[in-house]
């Protein structure tokens, strides 16, 4: 018996689901949503060890940075992977490794053993599993549902990655006050079964691209040189490194702004990163009821420039409501310009280079944001940390202005990708 499709039930625009009509990428969504729930939790639970441990800015930072290196040193290797191993062999043996870690981690911290450097370690090896992961399953959706359902496969993907991030917080600063860290580490471990078992259960075989005649640094190579000609893209990926590294920082801060700042504790923590996945699964959902042209220099520019603005609000504020409806906005604005500039990436790449292209975005957004998680970590040290937020909001703002004398060069990408495409 087939599940009714949420397009039927919710009060959403028409087609807002259409991609899960497809039974493999239903199957996949689903997984990844239970997952990703757990890997949130894990992440609001790190986050809390790592400040009870340490009491420091800093290692927040270090730590965060540890999580995200990986995707600098490795992205676009993997991006070669995508392109050429199995994927759905690849996805199994990444989520398996994933929910090892996630166990490790659990039984480091019930018997008391964990240190700083075991949940660092730990974080860097979950990375490596996590930047492999990435491209190969976005390599994947296209196969699952074709070009024509590509954009709201995207955004469907999205609206996953944040509904979870609404859920998973708030479920995990709930069980941090109940029964601690190690509960939701092991809870997380759990979750990436769900993934292994859609995965293992994917009816569509996608057929690996033949293996070209040249060696991984010349693929490698081939993907660089073609995004450096293609003006659109460069712009586009110049805009997520800035918000990677100055936009996104600020949640590696948020244990100490429930701390210290509005004094709410790890179940206000929970809250307040629910906040920004509320925000988030608006701006997925917006973007996948989404009809027609794309309009995206105009919905990239925009969701930048509200970024920056509700940063230094956020920064700004003590009272905890506003804080959390500025929150939503963040988390609304950061998924839209992210998706929107994922979307066209793809639209614009060559079928044979998808996996170097996603993985030229996965370098902008994940491979850069190590250098973010320092920096915020620093000038919080340096400066306090609502002044580090307030920076990076500032930052973001202001590139938005000066991406405004640009927006007429996307906008031609857009109507070229829906030419071809849509």
């Amino acid at each position: 018996m087939s599940l009714p499709l949420p397009g039927r039930i919710l009060p959403l625009a028409p087609g807002t689901f259409r991609a899960l009509r497809h039974p493999d990428f239903r199957v996949l969504w689903i997984g990844l949503l239970v997952s990703l729930t757990g890997r949130w939790m894990q992440s609001v639970a790190q986050g809390w060890l790592v400040l009870r441990l340490s009491d420091s800015a800093f290692q927040l930072g270090l730590v965060g940075f540890l999580g995200f290196f990986p995707a600098l040193l490795l992205a676009l290797p993997a991006g070669v992977a995508a392109d050429r191993l199995p994927r759905r062999t690849t996805l199994l043996w990444t989520q398996s490794a994933s929910m090892i870690l996630a166990l490790a981690l659990a039984g480091l911290t019930w018997l008391g053993w964990v240190r700083i450097w075991h949940v660092g370690a730990l974080a860097f090896a979950t990375g490596v599993a996590g930047t492999l992961d990435i491209p190969v399953r976005q390599s994947l959706l296209q196969d699952l549902v074709g070009r024509d359902d590509l954009p709201n496969a995207i955004a469907l993907n999205s609206l996953a990655f944040n509904l979870s991030r609404m859920v998973g917080p708030a479920i995990a600063g709930l069980m941090l006050a109940a029964a601690g860290e190690a509960a939701v580490f092991g809870i997380t471990g759990l979750g990436y079964v769900a993934l292994v078992v859609a995965i293992r259960a994917l009816r569509n075989r996608p057929s690996v691209p033949p293996a070209e005649r040249t060696s991984w640094i010349g693929l490698i190579r081939g993907g660089i040189v073609h995004a450096a000609r293609e003006p659109r893209m460069r712009i586009l990926l110049v805009l997520v490194v800035v918000t990677s590294v100055f936009g996104a920082s600020y949640s590696i801060l948020l244990p100490i702004f429930a701390r210290d700042v509005h004094g709410v504790g790890s179940r206000g923590l929970g809250w307040m990163m629910s906040a920004t996945g509320l925000g988030a699964v608006g701006g997925a959902l917006a973007l996948a009821g989404r009809h027609g042209r794309i309009r995206a220099g105009r919905t990239v520019g925009t969701a930048m420039l509200v970024l920056g603005l509700s940063l230094v609000g956020f920064s700004l504020t003590r009272s905890y409501p506003l804080a959390l409806t500025l929150l939503v906005l963040v988390g609304g604005s950061t998924i839209v310009q992210m998706a929107t500039s994922n979307t066209l990436l793809q639209l614009l790449a060559p079928a044979e280079l998808r996996g170097r292209i996603i993985s030229l975005y996965l370098l902008a957004f994940m491979g850069t944001a190590p250098f973010g998680a320092l920096l915020a970590g620093w000038l919080a040290r340096r400066i306090g940390t609502p002044q580090a937020v307030a920076a990076g909001g500032v930052v973001c703002a202001a590139t938005a202005l000066w991406f405004s004398s640009r927006i007429p060069a996307i906008r031609a990408a857009a109507a070229e990708a829906e030419r071809r495409y849509l």
